[in-house]
């Protein structure tokens, strides 16, 4: 009996550590999918309390996962100490690419063949990263629709709370159209995590389909100018200033840099 008794402890121990090595699991993928969160955040997304969060962060943290930083605040920052987020490291999102990104691939390969490769296959590709926004585009249109009725945030600044809120840790600053000083002034829109950019690595149609979605929910044209998923690091968006301004692609007027830190 006194063996048996042991044999269901290892058994209900091992079911235990695997049901905390899960739970971690799930925490991480959060922070994969949505980008640095708080612990609250975390808590309030998995349905777990922020004890059992933070015991799981500290396990994280301490295998060289996941990291602590300070939240980024764009716009006013209110009083007391910012929030600290919590952000995959280079080693937390390897675990993650090597075999999430391998099945998304397939997945995207698959549908191009599918469909015939080529222009058609390509096609394919790009109808699937459209449909997957669009779920957001009524809610970026409406976040955008609120900022253009009030007074104090630009359209360009209202898109990047929505997609910070989707986990893309957005901003915007303002630069020179124009060349006079005194020219109209327009934006970059700065997206410092993207969530399939090793996916877009490949399948470029998932950038593609952003920026349209921009142009889409922003009404006006807007140019790439740079993306994590080609090596920058950030994913960096021009949005011109207001109508009449000269077009990014004029090289007297296109914004310097590719990656503004």
């Amino acid at each position: 009996m006194k063996n048996a008794r042991t044999r269901q402890e290892r058994v209900s121990e091992a079911a235990e550590q695997a049901a905390h090595r899960n739970t971690r699991d799930r925490v991480a993928r959060s922070i994969l999918d949505h980008g640095p969160s708080t612990a609250g955040d975390l808590a309030e997304r998995l349905s777990l309390t922020q004890a059992a969060v933070r015991r799981h962060l500290d396990a994280l943290v301490a295998a060289g996962l996941v990291e602590p930083r300070e939240q980024r605040v764009y716009g006013h920052r209110g009083r007391g100490r910012p929030a600290k987020v919590f952000a995959l490291t280079d080693s937390g999102r390897s675990a993650f690419y090597q075999a999430y990104d391998k099945l998304a691939a397939d997945a995207m390969k698959f549908i191009a063949d599918q469909a015939g490769g080529g222009e058609a296959g390509a096609e394919a590709v790009a109808s699937f990263a459209r449909a997957r926004l669009e779920a957001q585009v009524e809610r970026y249109r409406a976040a955008v629709a609120e900022a253009r009725a009030e007074e104090g945030r630009t359209p360009a600044e209202a898109l990047a709370e929505a997609l910070s809120a989707d986990g893309y840790a957005a901003g915007v600053r303002r630069v020179p159209s124009g060349a006079g000083a005194s020219g109209p002034v327009g934006e970059q829109l700065c997206q410092h995590h993207c969530p399939v950019a090793h996916i877009a690595e490949q399948f470029p149609q998932f950038c593609e389909a952003e920026t349209e979605v921009f142009s889409k929910v922003l009404d006006t044209h807007v140019q790439r100018l740079a993306t994590i998923a080609h090596g920058d690091g950030v994913c960096t968006t021009y949005v011109p200033g207001p109508a009449g301004a000269p077009q990014p692609n004029d090289r007297s007027t296109t914004p310097s840099g590719r990656n503004p830190a």
